[in-house]
C-alpha cells in the first residue's frame, strides 16, 4: 500500500490505466469493436475520466465503507481486499455510466444497458483488479520503493 502522497498518485495512476486498459479491450471484444483505432481513441479519455472519478469521487468514500466493514484491520491482506473490492464496486458504477453513454447514449434503453454493462463488467473488474492487476501494481509499487523512484516524507 502507498505510503507517501507521490506513491499514491503513482500507484492510482499505475492501477487506472491499467484497469482501463484491460476493461477498454474487454467492452471492445463483448460488442466486436477491437481495432486499434477504437483502443486508442477511447484510452485516453477513458483514462483521464476514470483518474478524475478515483480520485475525487470513489476513493475516499471506498475506503471509508472498507474500514467500516468488520474485518480484521490488522492484516493487511483482508485491507487490501476491502479496499480494493469497494474501489472497483464504486469504478464499475461509475465507469459503466461513462460507457452507455459513450457507446449509446441517453436512450429509452439507458436504464437497461447500464445493468447490463454494470454486470458485465463487474464480473470482469472484480477478478481483474483482485488477481492481476493490483498484485502486479503493488509489485511495481515495492519494486520502485527498492530502487527509491518515489522517496518523499510519508503521509500524515
Amino acid at each position: 500500500m502507498p505510503k507517501t502522497k507521490k506513491e499514491s498518485l503513482f500507484f492510482t495512476t499505475i492501477v487506472c490505466f491499467s484497469m482501463v486498459f484491460s476493461m477498454s479491450l474487454y467492452n471492445l471484444l463483448l460488442h466486436d469493436q477491437l481495432s486499434w483505432s477504437h483502443l486508442v481513441g477511447g484510452l485516453i479519455p477513458g483514462f483521464l475520466v476514470a483518474f478524475l472519478v478515483d480520485v475525487f469521487i470513489v476513493a475516499n468514500t471506498a475506503k471509508k465503507v472498507a474500514f467500516a466493514l468488520p474485518i480484521n484491520r490488522e492484516k493487511q491482506l483482508h485491507m487490501i481486499v476491502a479496499v480494493s473490492s469497494c474501489m472497483v464496486f464504486g469504478m464499475v458504477f461509475f465507469m459503466s455510466i461513462y460507457g452507455v453513454v459513450i457507446q449509446t447514449g441517453f436512450t429509452e434503453e439507458f436504464f437497461s444497458n447500464y445493468i447490463g454493462a454494470f454486470r458485465q463488467n463487474l464480473v470482469m473488474a472484480l477478478p481483474l483488479q483482485l488477481l492481476i492487476v493490483g498484485p502486479i501494481c503493488r509489485l511495481i509499487l515495492k519494486k520502485s520503493r527498492q530502487r527509491d523512484w518515489l522517496s518523499q516524507e510519508t503521509i500524515n
